[in-house]
């Protein structure tokens, strides 16, 4: 596989898009870039600067401001740094995912981030996932994809990795800020979550994360 190659991964919360994007890209020899994680950088940057999430000024304000960057470790893991401090776990927790969809709207924040993106991915190499990548981020990338599985199997598997995490959730909630995240995420007027016309959709319901990496695997390697 050509190194330069850039392979796009899109689709809702909760579809897997994070695991299977960061072993192929481990199977493929690339980098992994997690572009959500930057968006959850930005909204717990401003909950910990405590800016109301109706503040689309003060929260392009932090967007820009802050030193964001993406390290991977020893382990092939991909960190995420705010002016050096790792908040790779912080992203994470329940408040942050309630809020991301609100930040990620913002234009600004969304201009600022994608000329970002752009910059990481220009060297290729590159599997980038996301919900707009193959739409706005990446347009040309030469391999799209777009994950998606039950509202019902993405919120089980948002509440387990949650409460792996240490974070107590409830079923019912996840499933309802799941819902309330894909009509956001869907209907923002910049962007929204939608496949490109040229994406291949994979249905991850019922299927684990090894089986979907062998599957793209071999629509990659087909050419």
């Amino acid at each position: 596989m050509n190194s330069s190659v850039c392979i796009a991964i899109d689709g809702p919360a909760g579809a897997g898009k994070s695991t299977v994007a960061k072993m192929l890209a481990s199977k493929l020899g690339y980098v992994y870039i997690d572009t959500g994680a930057m968006y959850r950088a930005v909204t717990y940057q401003a909950l910990t600067d405590k800016i109301n999430m109706d503040d689309t000024v003060a929260i392009t304000q932090v967007a820009e401001a802050i030193d964001l960057s993406l390290k991977v470790d020893a382990g092939g893991n991909t960190r995420i740094f705010i002016n050096d401090k790792d908040v790779t776990q912080e992203i994470r927790r329940p408040e942050v995912s309630k809020n991301v969809s609100l930040v990620s709207r913002i234009p600004g924040v969304r201009i600022i981030l994608t000329r970002l993106q752009r910059e990481l991915a220009a060297q290729g190499g590159v599997v980038m996932e996301g919900r707009d990548i193959g739409t706005q981020v990446l347009p040309d990338a030469e391999k799209k994809f777009f994950l998606t599985a039950s509202v019902e199997e993405r919120a089980r598997r948002r509440c387990l990795e949650l409460q792996q995490n240490g974070y107590p959730v409830e079923y019912d909630q996840v499933i309802r800020d799941i819902i309330l995240r894909d009509e956001i995420d869907s209907n923002r007027a910049l962007a929204p979550l939608k496949p490109a016309p040229d994406a291949v959709i994979v249905d991850c319901s019922g299927l684990t994360a090894k089986q979907v990496v062998n599957m793209l695997l071999s629509m990659v390697s087909g050419g």
